[in-house]
């Protein structure tokens, strides 16, 4: 046979589409050509492959060698596309079957000395191959990120030699299972270490309750930052689907780590982070921040000393949770349903309204620092929860507040009325559902007829204040948002 095809996936996002390589034998001057849009590494693969079929025991043949990834209009990258490569070659030489190649995809990495090397997004290759209805082999290293996928056989392998192995019925590659299924345990912080706060104890559990943005401001010192960091513990637990969606962002970033299938990730990016970290892009489109932190928490500390623009590029994701990349050749789509929690100072000194210390900053100085939160970033967060001076008394004497684990009971089943009610979190309501779902009773329809009027509130701050109205009418077991209600969630939309 001088020509042989092998099945492997590209990358396109999340998605893996297909692509067939192509290897042709002819006659004349020896060479090796690799079209089909490849990037640096991809061309670069000419030299690993050479040398992982020599050192393989295999012959390396001497003949006019091309290589087609087709489609050809698609834009290939990484070293996941070695592997089938190297088989390509040895299939057209006849140096392995062929028989098996036809319903199996492959996808690796290979060193000189022909061992497997892991790749990024093996999760979404096997979701790809699982929709196909083909096997695929894998590098061990990425087999239990594959293994997650369901409906696919995953057969993992550590070098060429054994790849080859099993295609000519020498060896046969097992069938991976061992891939976590079991949500990680992991010890977090504890809401109890909080004392007084008592205010901001109430919108952290309102925003998990219902997954609403939330931030908090108030002089340093005051535990925003320890807030933050006690949420995760306060969430309920990730469902099949959503650790799925996470873990293959993961897995596409190269981070994917099996210790920590079905935990809520936490994402803190510095204040100096770029827009492109944050929402993702790259001349090969990457996700960002917003997406690493998928059906998990994006806490922002030092809000304001983000840079604006920075900031505004989170507009779309927080109102769609979706993120679109676009570039002159590529364009990619990422998840990005993300909690926003957000920290910051009153003034740029940080001690404006402070009781007992002055501050420093001019007038202008706060007008400028305030001004790089623009109204509509704003307008687009949930819950608004000033953390003020804790006193020496509170801090030393104080007793002990609930622990996570009893204000976690409340948040759970505040879900589960949602989900089963709606089948999303109150703050991801659409819209029309808005209406016929969180109405409130007379009284708290009149009183946020007031609101509307004399804080002049938005279109959207409207549908935001019905959104977390219903949520404190979940907590506290009522069927309809009352007068009650909807105060405590106008109260939160003041700065």
């Amino acid at each position: 046979m001088s020509i042989a095809r092998v099945r492997t996936r590209a990358l396109d996002g999340l998605d893996a589409p297909e692509v067939m390589v192509e290897v042709h034998l002819a006659n004349g001057l020896p060479s090796f050509t690799l079209v089909g849009l490849p990037d640096t590494e991809v061309r670069e693969a000419r030299d690993r492959v050479r040398a992982a079929i020599v050192t393989s025991q295999f012959e390396f043949p001497q003949r006019r060698i091309t290589v087609n990834l087709a489609p050809a209009d698609l834009p290939k990258e990484g070293g996941r596309f070695d592997l089938p490569i190297a088989l390509g070659i040895l299939a057209a030489s006849d140096q392995i079957k062929s028989a098996l190649i036809g319903g199996l995809e492959f996808c690796g990495e290979l060193s000189l000395d022909g061992s497997l090397r892991a790749i990024r997004g093996a999760l979404s290759a096997a979701l790809a191959a699982a929709r196909a209805g083909h096997e695929l082999i894998v590098p061990r290293a990425n087999a239990d990120e594959a293994a997650l996928a369901r409906g696919v056989q995953v057969r993992p392998a550590t070098s060429l030699l054994e790849v080859c192995g099993h295609l000519n019925s020498l060896s046969a590659l097992p069938v991976h299972t061992a891939g976590p299924r079991a949500a990680a345990h992991v010890q977090v912080a504890d809401l109890a270490d909080v004392r007084g706060q008592f205010q901001a104890r109430r919108g952290l559990e309102v925003a998990a309750a219902g997954g609403h943005s939330l931030l908090m401001h108030g002089p340093p010192g005051t535990g925003k930052s320890m807030l933050a960091q006690r949420l995760p513990g306060l969430l309920p637990p990730l469902s099949k689907h959503e650790a799925l969606e996470s873990a293959a962002v993961y897995s596409l970033s190269g981070s994917f780590d099996a210790a920590r299938w079905g935990m809520r990730t936490f994402r803190a990016p510095h204040h100096s982070a770029s827009a492109a970290a944050l929402v993702g892009g790259g001349a090969i489109p990457q996700p960002g921040e917003v997406s690493l932190a998928h059906h998990g928490i994006l806490f922002l500390d030092e809000l304001p000393e983000f840079d604006r623009r920075v900031l505004e590029s989170l507009r779309e994701p927080l109102e769609t949770g979706l993120v679109t990349v676009s570039r002159a050749r590529r364009r990619a789509e990422f998840p990005a349903r993300f909690q926003l929690v957000a920290a910051m100072n009153p003034c740029p000194c940080g001690y404006l309204g402070h009781p007992t210390r002055a501050c420093t900053c001019t007038p202008a100085q706060v007008t400028r620092y305030r001004a790089r939160l623009s109204g509509p970033l704003l307008d687009r967060i949930d819950l608004m929860v000033e953390v003020p001076v804790v006193s020496y008394d509170d801090l030393a004497s104080a007793p002990q507040g609930e622990t996570s684990a009893q204000v976690r009971e409340r948040v759970v089943r505040c879900r589960e009325v949602q989900m089963a009610r709606q089948g999303v979190p109150n703050a991801a309501l659409p819209p029309g559902q808005v209406d016929t779902l969180c109405t409130p009773d007379a009284a708290g329809a009149g009183l946020l007829a007031q609101a509307m009027n004399r804080l002049h509130l938005s279109a959207r701050a409207y549908h935001r204040v019905l959104r977390v109205a219903r949520t404190l009418a979940d907590l506290a077991g009522l069927a309809q948002p009352g007068a009650t209600q909807v105060a405590e969630a106008i109260q939160y939309r003041r700065v």
